[in-house]
């Protein structure tokens, strides 16, 4: 009597529909939740043909399924369709996941069906799908912007070698064609990383579609950015332009600065640790050189990492110097081309497809020359590299 009661009880209280059948299709029982769904009295639908909670369209596959179960019993299920349309007692329409199961009592054969409402749930992949179509076109247009950027830079190019050869002074034309590139590509290279981050920030955790587009629009982004930051920081090393302005700040709170940035960067769960390892914090240094190479190292440790990896970043002051160590888990440089690591133009041969100039350790160390330090650096393939600077204490 108490496991009646108690049966009785899961069954009135359950979420999901239930509803009894015998074998011809009349209901036997309705619980609560199946009298809510369909908008029925119980008296209403007890006794009646199942059928009546069927659009008509479904009234054929109904009398098939029946006929299937009364034949076959329950181990033809298989070739019934879970996912079917009920009508409700006002004739609307709507989507639910139907479980069936089959019992003998008092030399009956009784099917049960169970009923789980699907109308929010496909209100919601209907909104995702069209979130998604919206957000693709979105994409579409950025990267056939991008191209165009691509193209027109690359138009430039072809434009202002066509001018060089007959310009005597090339160091004028450099520097106006990358002037120009600064100007006329930053904006709208800037326009694409803030759409895309907002993007990403609007569409996340919805689908892995979305995040896909997002970081390949960030890539192209990254990619462009960096040629252009640094054929000018090329430029401006070899004409002697750059100045060096002494400021005081603290270590610490500058590496922090700068790892919110690159944070942007990152790939897929990698991580940029920072560890400062003195009591001493504050520094006389120039602070956008720096800055410059931090950048340059922590990205190049990005890009030639894999995802999930940790990037460090150690720094101390001891009595004679500063010391500033960038330690990555990546592809790492070959021994027999480390020497040539800091030419301009110069790429390993395992870099393989990876984007670059070639340019950044060159920048680097004229950067870090221009401060009166040392850079160095200790690399074994497919084990990592770390680059060690080194730059006197004022």
């Amino acid at each position: 009597m108490k496991d009646q009661i108690l049966v009785n009880a899961i069954i009135e209280n359950a979420i999901d529909g239930i509803i009894t059948i015998d074998e011809d299709g009349i209901v036997e029982s309705i619980n609560p939740s199946a009298c809510n769904l369909f908008l029925y009295y119980p008296h209403e639908i007890i006794g009646k043909s199942i059928s009546i909670l069927m659009p008509s369209s479904y009234l054929e596959k109904y009398h098939s399924c029946l006929q299937s179960l009364k034949s076959f019993g329950i181990d033809n299920l298989k070739s019934i369709d879970k996912n079917v349309f009920g009508k409700k007692k006002d004739g609307s329409i709507f989507p639910f996941r139907l479980g069936i199961s089959e019992i003998r009592f008092q030399k009956k054969r009784i099917f049960t069906g169970f009923v789980h409402d699907l109308s929010y749930h496909n209100e919601v992949e209907n909104k995702l799908l069209q979130y998604t179509q919206h957000l693709e076109e979105l994409v579409k247009d950025r990267t056939i912007s991008l191209n165009e950027t691509i193209e027109a830079l690359l138009k430039a190019k072809e434009e202002i070698s066509l001018t060089l050869e007959k310009e005597k002074n090339l160091g004028k034309l450099k520097s106006r064609l990358l002037s120009m590139a600064s100007h006329e590509f930053r904006t709208p290279l800037s326009t694409i990383q803030l759409s895309s981050s907002l993007i990403q920030r609007y569409a996340e955790n919805s689908n892995p579609k979305i995040e896909d587009h997002v970081y390949k629009i960030k890539s192209a982004i990254s990619n462009l950015t960096t040629i252009l930051n640094d054929f000018l920081q090329h430029e401006k090393t070899e004409s002697e332009k750059i100045t060096v302005y002494v400021t005081s700040f603290k270590l610490d709170t500058f590496i922090n600065e700068v790892i919110e940035e690159l944070e942007l960067l990152a790939k897929k769960k990698q991580k940029i640790i920072s560890k400062h390892n003195s009591k001493a914090t504050l520094v006389q240094l120039d602070k956008n050189l720096l800055k410059n190479c931090i950048i340059n190292l922590v990205s190049n440790a990005i890009k030639y990492s894999g995802e999930e990896t940790d990037i460090e970043i150690h720094t101390s002051i001891n009595r004679n110097k500063i010391i500033i160590t960038i330690k990555d888990n990546g592809i790492g440089i070959p021994e027999e081309e480390q020497e040539h690591l800091f030419e301009a133009f110069f790429r390993a041969h395992n870099t393989g497809n990876i984007p670059g100039t070639g340019l950044g350790l060159n920048i680097v160390s004229h950067y870090v020359k221009l401060m009166e330090g040392t850079i160095k650096c200790k690399s074994e393939l497919n084990e990592g590299t770390i680059f060690t600077i080194e730059i006197p204490r004022k």
